[in-house]
């Protein structure tokens, strides 16, 4: 997924999107903003690598230089830095142009910038009690800043005098884009209700900030110790090796910890045959954080959705999920959950079959039980190798980390897009496992730097996501900095790191959006790249994952990796049959994911709210989702996208997403398929746009219709 930097959308300029927008005490007629507080000497903090850009290329951060003593200064500084610019700007006696008002906007709060953009990354990558206490401390402290912006009326009012003729088409869009976001943000509120706002988004941002960190720790705390390798006869000998690891590493030597990954399913579950085995690991997942203990979620997701109900009906609209989609492309909730019904409807009626199929193996193995969720992978595997005689432990082999990312998404970029990558030993990380590149465009000329953090810890956050280091700009002379996070199981000291096809699709995913990055070519950076509405921002990224079984590309880099033999075509053959194979279960539970998603973010009133797993209960059976056996992605008290992250009331984003980049692959294979001319016009048409226009004309632009859902329906088998 696309990362906002601390779960909130980062404006340049502005620090912080709407997402956690909040006011302070106004009165009629006044600046919203009070008289800041001195700021403090810079030479007091002469030694901090925050005050100053850094000197490394394109002010890639200096990872050897920074401490975790560092960031509370430089957000002390940097806020009241950046509240007398937002001042002087709001107060400016001179007429309000596009130059003394949105551009002096776009160049505001260097410092504070700079800190929180590494600040956020790390919190989520690589956090320690230090800045977990620190970003308890200050999300309150950033969300109230935020309103000191957003709820300046003498700011908003500039805004609303700027304008558009005589500019650019990308000032225009800058101009509404600010317009708008200052209005969903309360802009235009009364005093009374602003002060409401500003109480209710303090608590949201301490709330979900509480809510990672509980996630965080009840993952760590929630791995499964087994005593005895005999319980975990069908994983691989490296598998156990990794959890002997893990064990030790835990203070368990002698044991075998199996550690939680982000979804509810867990990879092992599809190989561990003993049943009981396989039971304590997937509740170890589904419970990991309602045990009534200090990692116990519910609570703080109860009041998440009671707050962020009241944040919307103060901002006059009926919901929450009405309030944060005026801005997305589906504009409304009922558009995003017609196009999830379209799609439900044939994945319910599919994962039916799929688990007749499940039950039947079971049956004839006379296992006398019914398929339960700990039973569905390991089963379906069975299946698999049955009709497909497909074994992902017969394909791994040839799914090497770095020979995936080199020969395999590195290779395909430069043959859709001519860029090619040098690995950098020099530049400094933030850990031993991070490793750099440099991109280099089609011309030769240097566009990036590129990190990568494959591997999964307990310091940091489930799932897999890109982020900006630098956002690119061509008022402030930025380019990309990107990294791209992984969770993929860290091997034995001395073996290699071999990944599952599931995790090579997440290579290409989260690739795509480093690419959609990478290709920013705006003006201002609050347009650039990946900050797009959430229901577009992953379509580069799923389109992205249609090369990994591009011919070409994937005999590149499925090599063994002992024999360095590019995978048999019998297999390739395989991987190709099986491409539709439990595409119910799968799709099933993305779309009960996304709907449980909405209905919390669509009630209407408090008093539709209920404890958390009966709230949930009762929306599945609601939306059709009654298959005891297939449970849904995520489940609510470790719903980090939603709770903890930037997509409340957006789950859906990743199929909308997806029926963009399903109907645009079967436009780019009709058009001549991974050729440069199809490269360089998905680049000019969709990935260089970034924010600076319509997006769905965008997509027409590249495609000449609109997007039609029967290629996605295809893809996943549903329909011939």
């Amino acid at each position: 997924m696309k990362k906002n930097i601390s779960s909130i959308l980062l404006m340049s300029g502005l620090v912080f999107g709407v997402t956690s927008c909040t006011t302070m005490k106004n009165t009629q007629n006044t600046p919203a903003a009070e008289t800041p507080a001195p700021i403090p000497d810079p030479a007091a903090l002469a030694g901090n690598p925050f005050m100053t850009k850094s000197k490394l290329q394109y002010e890639a951060p200096e990872f050897d230089k920074i401490r975790d003593e560092h960031f509370e200064p430089a957000f002390e500084y940097g806020l009241k830095q950046h509240l007398s610019e937002i001042n002087k700007i709001a107060n400016n006696p001179a007429t309000p142009t596009f130059e003394n008002t949105l551009v002096a906007l776009e160049k505001s709060g260097e410092v504070l910038k700079r800190a929180q953009i590494v600040f956020f990354n790390l919190t989520g990558s690589n956090t320690n009690p230090t800045l977990q206490a620190l970003e308890e401390k200050y999300s309150p402290i950033f969300a109230s800043h935020s309103d000191k912006i957003y709820l300046n009326e003498n700011l908003y009012k500039r805004i609303l005098a700027i304008k558009p003729t005589g500019l650019d088409s990308e000032s225009q869009r800058l101009l509404e884009y600010y317009k708008q976001n200052f209005e969903i943000a309360g802009a235009n509120l009364s005093p009374a209700q602003k002060e409401q706002l500003k109480t209710l988004n303090q608590e949201l941002a301490t709330l979900a900030t509480q809510f990672s960190n509980k996630l965080l720790e009840a993952r760590k705390q929630g791995g499964v110790l087994f005593d005895n390798a005999k319980d975990l006869e069908g994983l691989s000998s490296d598998e156990i090796a990794a959890a002997a690891a893990a064990a030790k590493t835990a203070g368990q030597t002698g044991k075998y910890l199996l550690v939680l990954q982000n979804t509810t399913q867990q990879p092992l579950l599809q190989n561990l045959h003993n049943r009981e085995s396989r039971e304590r690991l997937f509740k170890a997942s589904w419970l990991r954080a309602e045990k009534g203990d200090a990692n116990d979620t519910r609570e703080v997701v109860e009041r998440l959705a009671k707050l962020r109900l009241q944040k919307a009906q103060i901002l006059g609209k009926k919901s929450y999920a009405d309030w944060k989609l005026q801005d997305q492309m589906a504009k409304t909730p009922d558009a995003a959950k017609n196009l999830m019904r379209q799609l439900a409807t044939p994945a319910i009626e599919t994962a039916q079959r799929e688990l007749k199929d499940i039950q039947d193996l079971i049956d004839s193995q006379k296992g006398g039980f019914e398929a339960a969720p700990w039973d569905w992978n390991y089963y379906a595997e069975q299946v698999r190798k049955a009709k497909f005689d497909l074994d992902e432990n017969e394909i791994k082999p040839y799914f090497e980390v770095t020979t995936v990312l080199e020969k395999g998404v590195f290779y395909a970029a430069e043959k859709f897009y001519g860029i090619t990558f040098k690995k950098r030993n020099d530049l400094p990380v933030y850990h031993p496992d991070v490793v750099a590149y440099e991109v280099f465009d089609r011309d030769g000329k240097s566009l990036a730097i590129y990190y990568l953090d494959f591997y999964t810890r307990d310091s940091k956050n489930g799932g897999a996501w890109m982020s900006n280091f630098v956002e690119q700009s061509h008022l402030l002379g930025t380019k990309p900095v990107i990294v791209n996070c992984f969770n993929y199981q860290k091997p034995a000291p001395g073996k290699p790191s071999l990944i599952s096809y599931d995790d090579v699709s997440t290579m290409f995913h989260e690739f795509g959006h480093s690419i959609h990055g990478m290709f920013a070519d705006q003006k201002y950076s609050s347009l650039s790249g990946t900050n797009v509405p959430r229901d577009f921002v992953e379509f580069p990224s799923q389109i992205n994952e249609h090369f990994a079984l591009e011919p070409e590309i994937l005999k590149n880099y499925a090599l063994h990796y002992e024999t360095k033999k590019p995978i048999p075509q019998i297999l390739v053959d395989k991987i190709r049959k099986a491409a539709t194979f439990n595409q119910g279960y799968m799709t099933s539970e993305l779309v009960s994911a996304a709907m449980n998603d909405m209905e919390w973010h669509s009630i209407t009133d408090e008093s539709q709210l209920k404890p958390v797993l009966d709230f949930e209960k009762d929306a599945l059976v609601k939306n059709g989702f009654i298959l005891s056996a297939v449970p849904p992605r995520y489940h609510t008290p470790y719903f980090a996208h939603i709770w903890g992250g930037g997509y409340s009331a957006g789950y859906y984003a990743y199929i909308w997403s997806e029926t963009l980049d399903s109907d645009a692959w079967e436009w780019i294979k009709a058009h001549g398929g991974v050729t440069r001319a199809n490269g360089d016009r998905f680049r000019k048409e969709i990935l260089s746009v970034g924010n600076s226009k319509d997006l769905n004309q965008a997509y027409r632009d590249f495609t000449g219709r609109n997007p039609d859902i029967k290629p996605l329906l295809r893809n996943r088998g549903f329909i011939k």
